[in-house]
């Protein structure tokens, strides 16, 4: 899902930065300095948005994600599809009368 981007002066910002961080939970907040992109704020609903925040910007988990690619384009993945077991088949159910 991508948020949308509202441009907002820093000044702006300065005088109400808990109205500004409400917002933010849903759009993207580009501060404007002299009229100009100087930074972004991105505000969090909740404690898995800012997990998933973490984790797509942190630096490690970004190397292992290439380095996982990397072996699947040289065939040395496997294919998640391959790791899912085989659904079990029913057992036949026994027809009782009472």
């Amino acid at each position: 899902m991508v948020k949308a981007m509202k441009q907002v002066a820093l000044s702006e910002i300065k005088d109400d930065l808990s109205k500004y961080l409400r917002l933010a939970e849903n759009e993207e907040i580009v501060i404007t300095r002299h009229g100009k992109p100087a930074g972004i704020l991105v505000g969090f609903a909740s404690e898995d948005d800012w997990f998933d925040y973490k984790l797509e910007n942190d630096p490690r988990f970004l190397e292992r994600i290439g380095r996982a690619r990397k072996s699947l384009q040289a065939g040395k993945g496997v294919k998640l599809e391959d790791l899912l077991p085989e659904p079990k088949p029913r057992a036949p159910r026994s027809k009782r009368r009472s």
